[in-house]
């Protein structure tokens, strides 16, 4: 299995439990209002937003609260205008790293994200120097318990692209358009579902097979994800299993 996908994973689960909810909200609802700013009020026509939308009730954010981000979105309510922008970077060993951000201030964040680099033995890259090693993909999260020739029927006939056993939880990719309707056709198939939603997944992975360095990386996504104007961050990294359980003790 790869590190990388064990450490998304557990990520997933570390923030299901995450004590800190009202920042957790915080950022759903800018990632909504985010993309109806940028595709419309229309879940119907803009599928960025439906997987907004539902990863925001996933993590039982209030309906009201959701409507009231689409409207700011649109412009129906007045608030803060903010701008989504991607920054490209290496973590120690080339590991490359995408950090997803909604900003109020660019040059603000911009600084911010540079100097979390900066100091945690990293750097940052021009625009597109990494990206062009990852992919945007629907990912879909079931339990691993579920029995794999079931799930195989299922996941094919709802039109996803992969089904891969990713030791703690199986995992289905989808192109990013057809994320909803295939969520939609595995709980129609009475499949529970952990988690669904846009990642950037990596087409190509860098062995980190040395503690020490396995831990600096580590450090530096997780400072990156603290950070207050952070979506999302996205490595290919790829720790062994043995290593990545003694670093994240």
């Amino acid at each position: 299995m790869s590190g990388h996908s064990k450490w998304a994973t557990t990520k997933h689960q570390k923030g299901a439990k995450d004590k800190a909810r009202g920042k957790l909200f915080a950022k759903l609802i800018r990632q909504v209002e985010v993309a109806a700013r940028e595709g419309g009020g229309d879940m119907t026509s803009n599928a960025t937003l439906r997987a907004m939308f539902q990863k925001a009730r996933d993590a039982s954010v209030p309906m009201d609260t959701i409507e009231r981000a689409v409207k700011r979105g649109t412009g129906e309510l007045e608030g803060v205008r903010y701008e989504a922008i991607a920054y490209e970077g290496y973590a120690a060993s080339g590991v490359a790293v995408i950090v997803e951000c909604l900003t109020d201030n660019r040059n603000r964040t911009g600084s911010e994200i540079r100097a979390i680099f900066s100091r945690n033995g990293g750097s940052m890259a021009e625009p597109g120097a990494v990206s062009w090693q990852f992919e945007r993909k629907g990912v879909v999260t079931l339990p691993r318990s579920l029995a794999e020739d079931d799930l195989m029927a299922a996941v094919l006939d709802a039109g996803a692209e992969d089904l891969r056993d990713e030791g703690e939880a199986w995992v289905v990719y989808t192109p990013p358009h057809d994320l909803a309707q295939v969520r939609t056709a595995l709980e129609e198939a009475g499949i529970a579902i952990d988690a669904a939603e846009l990642q950037m997944v990596p087409t190509t992975t860098v062995e980190v097979a040395e503690e020490g360095t396995a831990r600096k990386v580590l450090h530096l996504l997780e400072l990156l994800e603290e950070h207050d104007d952070t979506d999302n961050v996205w490595s290919n990294f790829d720790i062994p299993d043995a290593i990545l359980e003694q670093v994240s003790v």
